[in-house]
């Protein structure tokens, strides 16, 4: 954490940047400055800079060890083996560029504060927010108060993760209240993900806060944001990618095909057990035969193994990867409603998502309409004898919970939000989880470690050192 207060990115231009090569500049200790001194570089390029970090930390290793401690992926070889059988130390994980793209999210808002532009501060709030609840979401207690001073604090406190929760949703308000404004002033340029439409930067915010609000179980609160967060696909934040390997290409592309052929692979894994057993379901209002085609293909790497589908599905390189999404807006309304014991209500909003499935929407792509069939639910269908009651649940509630959850699994392949359920839907009442087996041993993962680099150099990381294993706070 001492040297990652301020790190400026001069990445003008996502389509002229390299993924791979961008994420070391995160790491390069020359371009730190003064956290105040940040007028000889415009708010446009910080916001490219900080878009492009953001949407690294949406594909990067972190989310592949996040997806198949979910049972979403398997890993088969090389060290992503030992990932899926649980075995990490802190030599695994790094903090670097996760607090740095967070410290680039602050200077945004220095920046934009230099200039008067509201707008541009809100946005910075959004992305420090969605970085550090990633970083609170899978580690736990984390630096957050004193993060961004190294001068003050360079080797700064660790903040309590509920508490990390509650300050994130200041922000969030924070961002609500600058996005909200009447004019920001010039927009910045280079947004990549909204091309400047700040209605749709409100609306993220909005989701954002449910999403945390779901988190720790507020589920009033989490049916209060989500109504106003993303209300349509085409409001859905994705990171644009593009086609040029080493240049644009969308990063589980790179490792599924270029980069880490055989490495990991769907063999194994639970989430296209879960899809095959819908599609051989009783239940004659769906049809999910096009997704799990969409999502995976057979004989990529080698004779009859399950793959992610580079070819012409989900993972060609050109594939945008999901920030934040209208499905996840959709799915964290009917989820609490249904806890709530707004069943109707509940239901209106999965219907939502069916309905745009049906049209073979997911994430800015179109997946074929052959064996795709999402028609409407009714609360009869959760029922004891319901055909869409697969596990036989007494009461409707759960039965129509169990269905929620599904289609968040399904939906949320290849994102750390996975993990995130499959820990707090331990204790979420009433209890309604997946039967997703442990690929090893008796012991469910339930956090990513501290860094080495980190337990070497900051004297306040919590002792004793939690493992693997150790359940965190806001999923108890």
């Amino acid at each position: 954490m001492k040297n990652l207060t301020t790190v400026i990115i001069i990445c003008a231009a996502f389509t002229s940047s390299v993924l791979s090569s961008c994420s070391k500049l995160f790491e390069n200790p020359d371009i730190n400055t003064n956290p105040n001194a940040v007028t000889n570089v415009d708010l446009p390029t910080l916001m490219g800079g900080t878009l492009l970090g953001v949407g690294l930390l949406h594909e990067d290793t972190d989310v592949r060890i996040a997806s198949m401690w979910a049972g979403e992926l398997n890993g088969l070889a090389r060290a992503h083996l030992g990932y899926s059988q649980y075995i990490v130390s802190a030599q695994n994980f790094t903090w670097s560029p996760l607090y740095p793209v967070a410290g680039q999210a602050r200077l945004m808002q220095l920046k934009a504060d230099s200039i008067g532009n509201a707008w541009g501060k809100g946005i910075g709030q959004v992305l420090e927010a969605m970085v550090l609840a990633k970083a609170t979401a899978l580690y736990g207690d984390v630096p957050y108060s004193q993060a961004f001073d190294a001068a003050r604090y360079p080797t700064p406190a660790f903040d309590k993760q509920l508490d990390v929760y509650s300050a994130l949703q200041v922000t969030l308000d924070n961002a609500i209240t600058n996005l909200s404004a009447a004019t920001g002033s010039a927009y910045p340029a280079k947004d990549f993900i909204y091309k400047g439409d700040v209605k749709k930067w409100l609306a993220a915010a909005n989701t954002l806060k449910a999403r945390l609000y779901l988190h720790t179980g507020n589920y009033a609160q989490a049916v209060r944001y989500a109504q106003q967060g993303i209300s349509s696909s085409a409001g859905d934040a994705l990171m644009p990618h593009g086609t040029a390997i080493g240049v644009d290409i969308n990063q589980n592309y790179d490792f599924f095909a270029v980069s880490r052929i055989g490495d990991t692979g769907f063999d194994g894994a639970y989430l296209p057990k879960l899809m095959q057993s819908r599609i051989g379901s009783a239940n004659t209002k769906t049809d999910e035969t096009a997704l799990y085609n969409y999502f995976f293909k057979k004989g990529i790497t080698a004779t009859n193994s399950l793959d992610g589908n580079t070819v012409d599905g989900a993972f060609v390189a050109a594939a945008p990867q999901p920030l934040v999404t209208y499905y996840e807006n959709q799915l964290i309304l009917a989820e609490a409603q249904a806890r709530l014991g707004q069943n109707n209500e509940a239901l209106n909003a999965l219907n939502n998502v069916r309905a745009s499935l049906n049209n073979g929407i997911i994430n800015g792509r179109t997946f074929d309409a052959t064996g795709r069939r999402y028609d409407a639910y009714t609360l009869a269908d959760f029922g004891v004898a319901g055909l869409a009651n697969s596990t036989g649940a007494a009461n409707v509630q759960v039965a129509l919970l169990y269905e929620i959850i599904s289609q968040r699994y399904i939906c949320f392949l290849m994102q750390y939000e996975a993990f995130n359920d499959y820990r707090r839907l331990a204790s979420a009442v009433p209890v309604v989880q997946l039967p997703i087996p442990l690929y090893i041993g008796t012991q469910k993962p339930q956090r990513f470690i501290y860094p080495q680099v980190e337990i070497n150099t900051n004297p306040n990381v919590p002792k004793p050192l939690a493992s693997q294993f150790t359940k965190l706070p806001v999923f108890p």
